[in-house]
């Protein structure tokens, strides 16, 4: 059975820096492809960053520059680094693998001073 267990998130002040793990099992982990999304209150899930089995990466336009996703297969551990938080960076954070389509539970980013 595959699980995928968020953890970092937090309350943070804008400016500052998280990063997001998500803990892999139940699965060959190097072969799939990984991504984050977040969601705040009231909105829709959006796509944050997505990485390939080779590391490829993309980003949303609103977190590029800001962002990095990362993982270590060996670890079977897919990373996001945010920094320059933004107060519109504040939501539920869910780890998601692509295919079979899977999500963790999520880790809540706030953003305030």
């Amino acid at each position: 059975q595959v699980q995928l267990v968020e953890s970092g998130g937090g309350l943070v002040q804008p400016g500052g820096s998280l990063r997001l793990s998500c803990a892999a099992s139940g699965t060959i982990f190097s072969i799939r492809a990984m991504a984050w999304y977040r969601q705040a209150p009231g909105k829709q899930r959006d796509l944050v960053a997505r990485i390939s089995s080779s590391g490829s990466t993309n980003y949303a336009d609103a977190v590029k520059g800001r962002f990095t996703i990362s993982r270590d297969n060996a670890k079977k551990t897919v990373y996001l680094q945010m920094n320059s938080l933004k107060p519109e960076d504040t939501a539920m954070y869910f780890c998601n693998m692509v295919a079979p389509n899977y999500w963790g539970q999520g880790t809540q980013v706030t953003v305030s001073s």
